[in-house]
């Protein structure tokens, strides 16, 4: 079964202190949920999980780069314009 949805979950201009606390909150959310799946992996199974090793410093050094780039916006007095969609695909049974 393959059905491809988008669905707009950032669209807007924001100040550049409101776009760097939008997306600190999106991505400290991201890096909970991988912190919570590896500690829960590691009670349950005994080991950790081998994707939210992976995938934690590589949302910390994303999430760094973006509040650098933003630290631009805040000196230059810029707005910025988020846009991010979600796109949501079936592509098989578990």
């Amino acid at each position: 079964m393959k059905n491809i949805n988008n669905i707009k979950l950032i669209n807007g201009t924001f100040s550049p202190e409101d776009a760097k606390e939008l997306l600190r909150n999106l991505y400290n959310s991201k890096i909970n949920f991988h912190n919570i799946k590896n500690f829960s992996s590691s009670e349950r199974l005994g080991k950790p999980d081998k994707n939210s090793i992976k995938r934690i410093p590589e949302l910390k050094e994303s999430l760094k780069n973006i509040l650098l780039m933003l630290d631009v916006a805040i000196e230059k007095k810029y707005k910025v314009k988020l846009h991010s969609i979600v796109e949501i695909e079936f592509v098989g049974k578990k």
